[in-house]
C-alpha cells in the first residue's frame, strides 16, 4: 500500500483517515459466477468491522463537537490542487475529500478497507478487475451528487498529470461506468490481490465544479495551481486562508454521511486550522508560546531537553506518548546513484562505517533512538539472521543476480560509541575505498584514475540536522573525504530532490505493513529514470525488480513476509543508504484542551479524527481561542 513521501506528507496526513461507510453485504441479485458485493474487503483475512457495527470500538460515540484545533506545517503553501507533482499542497487539503474507501485503525490487516464514497466493492478470484459502488447519499458540499462520472474523470485527471500516479496505477487498463452508481476498473494481468485495494485508495474530484467556472466567469483548469477554495464532499470545507501562511477549515453540519455508523465520534472539531512556519526551531518556540496546540515531537535530542518550559511544570501543556506498530521506515543518507563515485558498493559500504550512529545517539539524543537495520524497520517485514525456509526458496532464484552475503552474513551496521570502535571502523572504510579505486594521498581520499579528492554534498533543509551530520562529516575528513554540507530553503530541497540534483541527503521511505505495488515506486528499474518516483537513488536492479514481483503476487500472508524479508535483504546488501535512526514510539505535547477516548486505536494516534475539544479542561488551561 502507498504511503506518502516523507518530505510531503505533512499536507496529507491529517486526512488519510476518512470517511467510511456500512451497508449490508449481498445487496443487488447477482448471477451466480458473479462474485458478491461486499461492505469491505481485506488482503489477509476477513475485516474486523461486520456490515451492521454501530461504530468503530475505538471512538468515543458521544464525544461532544466543537472547538477549535490549532496545528503546525512546514514551508508554507501555493495551491489547494492536491494531485499536482509540482507546488507545495495546503495541509489538510483531503480533509475536504473522500477516497472510494479507507482502512480502520485497529485493524492488523491494515489493507482492510471500509466504504468511503463507495458503499460497496466486488472482485473476482483472479483479481483481475474490481468494481466499486457508489454510495447513492454521497453528495459534493454543493448539494449535487457524486457520480461515477466524477470517479472516471478523477482518475483519468490524476494518471494524466501527475506521473506517480500514473506508475503507481499503470496496471489499469481500462475504467468505466458499468451502471448508474457502478465504476469498474480493468486490470492487464491476473493475480495481483493489491490491485482491487489501491484503487480504494483514490481521492474523488467534483468534475463539473472544476470544469466550471469561478467568481469572475474565469474558467478553471485542473491541470494548473489554484489558491481558489475547491468543492469538496468530505466533513471539512475550507473556511479562510492566507497564503503560505495559514488556513482553517469548517465542519460542514450538513455533511451527507453525519449519521453513516463509521462516522460516530469522529470530525468532532468545529475548526482546524493549520499554521505554516519555515523554521524548526521558531515552530517550537510558537508551540511553547501557544500558538498552535498540538506537537508530535521527531528529535529526540529535543524531546530530552527543552521540555522544561513553565506550560510543562503548571499542567498546561501534557506530554503524552503512544506506541508506533503500523508501519516500518528507512531513514537515512540516500546515495544518488545518478553519480559516477556512487555506482560502486564498495565506495557506498564505506561511507556506512564512517557512520557512528552510537556516539551521536548517546551525545545528541539521549540514547533515545534505534539504529536502521532494515528498510522495513520496526516490523515483523524486517529480515533477520539467515535465509530458510521460503524466503531461502525466494532467494535462490536471483542466487547469481545479488551479493554473496544474503546468504552467508546476517547484515548489520558498523558498531561505534568509543574511540577504539570508531578508529577500526575508519580502518576499514579506508580498506573498502582502495578496493573501490581510492588512495589516500597528503590526507585527501583520491581516485586513482582522475586524481580528483572524494567529495560527497549532503543538502538539508533544516539547521537542525547540522547536530548529526556534522559529527559524520568530522569522520569522513579523517580519512580524507571532502564533506560539503549544503543548507537549502524548503522549496529548494524539494525542487533539487525531485530533480535528483544532490549526492547524498537525508529521506525516510515509510512502509505499511501490507507492501505491494508501491514497492515498484521506491526500488524499481522502470521508476528509476522518472521525475515524480520515490526511487531517489536511481535503482535499476533486475533481481530486486523479481523480488519486488514476488511481494507484489504473494498468494498469501506467509508469502508476503517471506518476499518481504528476501527484498529487504538484498536492499541492504547492496548498500544505497547509509542507515540512519528511528524511533518506535510516537511523542506528543499538547496544550491541555482536549480529550481521547480511554480506549485508544492500536495503530494510530487518531489525532484529530477521533478527539475532541474539553471545555472544563480548555477553561483551565485559560483557552486563547
Amino acid at each position: 500500500m502507498f504511503v506518502w513521501p516523507a518530505w510531503n506528507r505533512t499536507a496529507a496526513a491529517a486526512a488519510l483517515v476518512g470517511v467510511l461507510s456500512f451497508t449490508g453485504t449481498a445487496l443487488s441479485p447477482a448471477a451466480a459466477e458473479e462474485p458478491a458485493w461486499q461492505h469491505a474487503s481485506a488482503l489477509n483475512g476477513t475485516p474486523r468491522y461486520a456490515a451492521d457495527v454501530p461504530h468503530f470500538d475505538y471512538v468515543n460515540p458521544n464525544a461532544p463537537k466543537g472547538g477549535t484545533v490549532r496545528l503546525a506545517s512546514r514551508g508554507g503553501f501555493d495551491t489547494f490542487n492536491f494531485i499536482l507533482p509540482r507546488g507545495n499542497v495546503a495541509p489538510g487539503i483531503l480533509n475536504i475529500y473522500e477516497a472510494l474507501m479507507e482502512p480502520s485503525l485497529d485493524e492488523d490487516d491494515i489493507s482492510a478497507q471500509y466504504g468511503a464514497l463507495a458503499d460497496a466493492v466486488r472482485y473476482p478470484d483472479d483479481y483481475s478487475w474490481v468494481e466499486y459502488r457508489l454510495n447513492p447519499n454521497a453528495k459534493w458540499h454543493d448539494g449535487k451528487p457524486v457520480t461515477a462520472e466524477d470517479v472516471i474523470w478523477s482518475f483519468e485527471k490524476s494518471i494524466e498529470l501527475n506521473p506517480q500516479r500514473k506508475f503507481y496505477y499503470q496496471n489499469v487498463t481500462e475504467i468505466e461506468a458499468v451502471g448508474d452508481n457502478v465504476v469498474r476498473f480493468t486490470f492487464d494481468s491476473a493475480g495481483n490481490r493489491e490491485l482491487p485495494k489501491i484503487m480504494g485508495q483514490l481521492y474523488i474530484m467534483p468534475k463539473h465544479w472544476w470544469e466550471g467556472t469561478n467568481e469572475k466567469g474565469e474558467k478553471r483548469d485542473i491541470s494548473r495551481g489554484t489558491l481558489e477554495p475547491p468543492l469538496g464532499s468530505g466533513q471539512y470545507r475550507i473556511k479562510n486562508f492566507s497564503a503560505n501562511r495559514n488556513v482553517t477549515y469548517e465542519r460542514v453540519e450538513d455533511y451527507w454521511g453525519n449519521d453513516l455508523p463509521i462516522r460516530v465520534g469522529t470530525g468532532n472539531f468545529d475548526e482546524i486550522r493549520y499554521i505554516s512556519f519555515l523554521d524548526d526551531s521558531v515552530q517550537f518556540e510558537a508551540f511553547k508560546g501557544d500558538q498552535y496546540d498540538y506537537h508530535v515531537e521527531r528529535s529526540s535530542s529535543q524531546w530530552a531537553k527543552r521540555y522544561n518550559f513553565p506550560a510543562i511544570e503548571d499542567g498546561r501543556v501534557v506530554r503524552e506518548v503512544f506506541p508506533d506498530k503500523s508501519s516500518g521506515v528507512m531513514q537515512g543518507f540516500f546515495l544518488n546513484l545518478r553519480r559516477d563515485k556512487f555506482q560502486n558498493p564498495d565506495l557506498r559500504q564505506a561511507l556506512n562505517y564512517a557512520y557512528d550512529f552510537e556516539t551521536t545517539n548517546e551525545i545528541v539524543s539521549a540514547n533515545l533512538l534505534k539504529r536502521i537495520s532494515s528498510y522495513f524497520a520496526g516490523t515483523e517485514l524486517a529480515s533477520s539472521g539467515l535465509p530458510e525456509g521460503k524466503e531461502l526458496e525466494i532467494l535462490e532464484e536471483v542466487r547469481d543476480q545479488v551479493p554473496a552475503e544474503v546468504f552467508t552474513e546476517e547484515f548489520k551496521n558498523p558498531v561505534g560509541g568509543n574511540q577504539q570502535n570508531v578508529r577500526a571502523n575508519l580502518r576499514e572504510a579506508v580498506k573498502l575505498l582502495r578496493k573501490a579505486g581510492y588512495e589516500l594521498k597528503d590526507r585527501k581520499m583520491i581516485n586513482s584514475a582522475t586524481g580528483e579528492q572524494l567529495e560527497v554534498e549532503f543538502i538539508y533543509r533544516d539547521k537542525a540536522s547540522e547536530r548529526t551530520l556534522l559529527p559524520y562529516a568530522k569522520n569522513l575528513e579523517s580519512i580524507g573525504i571532502k564533506p560539503v554540507l549544503r543548507l537549502v530553503d524548503v522549496s529548494q530541497f524539494i525542487n533539487r530532490v525531485r530533480s535528483r540534483d544532490f549526492d547524498a541527503v537525508t529521506l525516510a521511505i515509510g512502509q505499511s505493513l501490507s507492501p505491494g505495488n508501491e514497492q515498484r515506486e521506491y526500488w524499481g528499474s522502470e521508476s528509476a529514470d522518472n521525475a515524480s518516483s520515490a526511487n531517489y537513488m536511481g535503482i535499476k536492479d533486475p533481481a530486486i525488480d523479481h523480488l519486488i514481483d514476488k511481494v507484489i503476487f504473494a498468494e498469501d500472508r506467509e508469502t508476503l513476509v517471506a518476499a518481504t524479508h528476501a527484498l529487504d535483504r538484498v536492499l541492504l546488501w547492496n548498500h544505497f543508504v547509509v542507515p540512519q535512526f528511528y524511533t518506535d514510539e510516537t511523542r506528543t505535547a499538547r496544550w491541555n484542551r482536549f480529550a481521547h477516548p480511554e480506549e485508544m486505536p492500536e495503530f494510530s494516534t487518531g489525532f484529530p479524527t477521533i478527539w475532541w475539544y474539553d471545555e472544563q479542561l480548555a477553561e483551565e488551561t485559560k483557552a486563547l481561542q
